[in-house]
């Protein structure tokens, strides 16, 4: 079992605040704490769908009520590290799984084994291995294109959905342009047979998570060396950009022809706004396809939003998980100006 434990840095440079309801004192905080709850973060393995899955966990692991987070590309379960606790505070089984093709996690070797439907029932049975009453589902990247869809579809009733900078497939389509298909290059590019394994592989890709990053102070040399191994591992790369092959050569279409049913659960959407690889017009009419909205959006926040802006995002998942008004984030610049001599 290992144990990771997890400092949230101070942002400089900027005042980031949200609106005072959340961030000042509105109730000293949201998050009940009627006792102590333990909030180290602990790995263990879970079998699921055929496969051993790794597992980040955090919190009673006894609850009824299971937060299960999905990560996204090229990253790890450890992008969950400043959620995993407040969700625990909250009463949740935290669970952040290393999806199949990640970490520790099994890693198939044929493309067609990373499968929309083959991610979506990896969660499923990841759900029922949880054995709870309640499921909420947040994600984020890759893991919201898994996150969408298995609400869509239905795969296992979920309480609420929290999705974080990728849009609604159908909302995506509807709106997007020639700057999206400009920033959506390496989509294309990895449909070409082992070239990209190799050249991002060679290029360690997950330097691209820091280098865009709005606060790379976020990103300890401890997590940087995890998702570094999680790349360089055998299969790793392959299993990686497996996800986008599969998607791109059938699965898309095969979400099209089943068509995009309303999303019935209340849904939340945090957006970081300096996203390098979508456009914030890709969300636009987002609730044409959820019956209960909310988006919020995170001004010069990167694509990495749960990591760039943990306190913000934080305070907008426990607000929306105990049905209270979900702040906002707005930037405040500070101008100093020198003295005349």
């Amino acid at each position: 079992m290992i144990i990771v434990s997890v400092k949230i840095p101070e942002q400089t440079n900027w005042i980031v605040s949200c609106f005072s309801e959340i961030l000042e004192s509105k109730k000293e905080s949201s998050v009940p704490r009627k006792k102590k709850v333990n909030t180290e973060i602990n790995t263990e393995f879970v079998q699921a769908n055929g496969l051993n899955f790794e597992v980040q966990k955090c919190g009673n692991q006894s609850s009824r009520k299971l937060a299960i987070c999905l990560h996204g590309f090229p990253e790890h379960a450890i992008s969950w590290r400043y959620q995993l606790p407040i969700l625990a505070e909250l009463g949740y089984k935290a669970w952040a799984p290393n999806m199949r093709g990640y970490g520790n996690s099994s890693t198939p070797s044929k493309r067609e084994d990373y499968a929309i439907e083959n991610l979506l029932e990896d969660v499923a049975h990841l759900i029922d291995a949880a054995d709870v009453d309640e499921t909420v589902l947040l994600a984020h990247d890759w893991g919201a294109v898994v996150g969408w869809l298995f609400a869509i579809r239905k795969v296992r009733p979920l309480e609420k959905l929290i999705i974080c900078n990728v849009p609604h497939p159908a909302a995506a389509s509807k709106n997007i342009g020639w700057r999206q298909y400009l920033k959506s290059w390496y989509i294309f590019f990895f449909q070409i047979p082992r070239l990209p394994e190799w050249m991002f592989g060679r290029e360690r890709s997950h330097g691209m998570i820091k280098r865009t990053s709005t606060f790379p102070e976020n990103y300890s040399e401890e997590v940087m060396e995890i998702y570094s191994k999680n790349m360089i591992r055998p299969g790793g790369m392959k299993a990686m950009i497996d996800y986008y092959r599969d998607y791109f050569r059938g699965g898309l279409k095969r979400q099209r022809d089943i068509g995009f049913p309303i999303i019935e659960a209340p849904t939340l959407m945090c957006w970081g706004e300096n996203d390098m690889a979508l456009t914030k017009e890709t969300t636009y009419g987002t609730e044409r396809w959820v019956r209960n909205l909310t988006i919020r959006y995170l001004p010069r926040i990167s694509h990495w939003v749960q990591q760039d802006a943990p306190r913000e995002v934080n305070a907008m998942i426990s607000a929306f998980l105990l049905d209270e008004d979900v702040p906002k984030m707005i930037w405040e610049s500070k101008l100093v100006l020198e003295k005349e001599i």
